[in-house]
């Protein structure tokens, strides 16, 4: 599956505190705590894979009450720092009413050697693949691909084991379920985490990926295969020339994990995976867009900033896009805003305009109609193209015509969901958290 990158210790079991990955040996990562208030879509996450997750949690707990208060809890802010480790997340959960927290974890099974072995074998044979992981996407595709090889990604029913220091005998408590509802997010935007779950971190996957994408080169060079060279090929009738490719299917081919693990002076192999990543992605786009859209305005310098630091909004490269553009400090809200609507819906960060009177007479009503569904109406203030709802939700009307709910965090107005066509679906959208 950013504004947005899990300890366990089972009763009657010795402490393995210090068996456990440290970031220092690179198995472990540590996310910073979500704030209260964060947005979602329509389902909890926002990809697949993250429902997936959650699915998994929900269907072998036996008590909805707690999923119910984890998920409040979740939504709240509860949650601190989350570690993941290979086959455990940990965080401390705050009950909101006690200063000190409980120890929660959720456990999860991780891959055999053997497992991993024909997995990378499988992943390594298909550029695809590689180029999604790259871009911080899990395609369907890639997860079949895990089951031909024998191996499950995505937990099953049964596969997390949660654990607290909390007096509850619940399956989940809450404290874990709050816990193993914020992983999604953190599954929503970078796959690396859950195979980190499942024993591998980026860095040593990406290499072993690269050791065999090399292995593979060498094996096609012995194959000694024989083609023309290419001056003596265009040197004939261009009559007798191939057509240009057909369209690509699937997901874009892209440079090998090489760039993104390469170690070389002076070289950025982080940025260089990015900028390998989009290259493939856009050129796949051109292969299948309308003439409109090859021939639509390229994005100014900060909206391509945006747009090429929310593929890893969390990286070193990221920060750097950040620097140069001299708008770091806007950087973590605009690349939400692109999550949520592309440059459209970076643009209504910003944008204040004046839309026509009776379409703001109509947004009003709406929008007061639906603010007072269920309690007493609250006071709606529009200014330009901006309505503020009570004190900390806000519906501003894009220059696309659609209409974009944000909600105050600390003091700031931040992106908080997809656009819509009717303001009044915007407000109680954002009424469902």
């Amino acid at each position: 599956m950013s504004d947005v990158d899990f300890d366990f210790e089972f009763d009657d079991e010795p402490d393995d505190e210090a068996t456990e990955p440290t970031e220092d040996d690179g198995r472990a990562r540590s996310f910073p705590a979500f704030g209260p208030g964060r947005r979602i879509g329509k389902k909890f996450a926002d990809t697949w894979w993250g429902n997936a997750w959650i699915e998994s949690m929900e269907h072998t707990a036996l008590d909805p009450e707690q999923l119910k208060k984890g998920r409040r809890y979740a939504f709240a802010g509860q949650v601190g720092s989350i570690t993941v480790s290979p086959g455990r997340i940990s965080a401390p959960v705050h009950d909101g009413d006690q200063y000190t927290p409980h120890d929660t974890v959720v456990r999860i099974g991780t891959l055999s050697d053997a497992e991993w072995d024909r997995l990378l074998d499988k992943v390594a044979a298909k550029a695809g693949h590689i180029a999604a992981l790259l871009d911080r996407d899990m395609p369907h595709d890639l997860v079949h691909t895990a089951d031909d090889a024998g191996v499950r990604l995505l937990p099953g029913y049964g596969d997390l084991e949660p654990a607290c220091d909390c007096p509850s005998w619940d399956h989940p408590c809450r404290h874990a379920a709050a816990l193993s509802y914020q992983a999604s997010w953190l599954l929503d935007r970078d796959p690396f985490v859950l195979l980190l779950m499942r024993g591998r971190a980026e860095p040593e996957l990406i290499e072993e990926l690269r050791a065999r994408n090399t292995g593979r080169a060498a094996a096609a060079e012995e194959e000694d295969v024989v083609g023309d060279r290419a001056e003596e090929a265009y040197a004939g009738d261009p009559a007798e020339l191939p057509g240009p490719p057909p369209p690509v299917r699937g997901e874009p081919m892209a440079l090998t994990p090489v760039l993104a693990a390469h170690d070389a002076p002076g070289l950025d192999a982080e940025a260089l995976g990015v900028l390998a990543a989009d290259a493939a992605s856009r050129a796949r786009h051109l292969l299948t867009a309308t003439a409109d859209e090859v021939l639509a305005p390229e994005h100014d310098a900060w909206q391509d900033a945006v747009r090429l630091a929310s593929r890893m909004p969390r990286s070193r490269a990221a920060r750097r896009l950040g620097e140069a553009s001299g708008r770091a400090d806007d950087l973590p809200r605009a690349i939400k805003a692109w999550e949520y609507g592309g440059a459209a819906g970076l643009d209504v960060v910003d944008a204040v305009f004046g839309p026509p009177k009776e379409l703001v007479s109509r947004a009003t009503d709406a929008l007061r109609e639906a603010g007072g569904i269920g309690g007493a109406t609250p006071e709606v203030k529009n200014w330009r193209n901006r309505w503020t709802v009570g004190r900390d939700v806000q519906v501003r009307y894009g220059r696309d015509g659609r209409w974009y709910p944000f909600r105050r965090r600390s003091g700031e107005w931040w992106p908080a969901g997809p656009p819509g066509p009717d303001p009044a679906d915007a407000l109680l959208d954002l009424a469902k958290d």
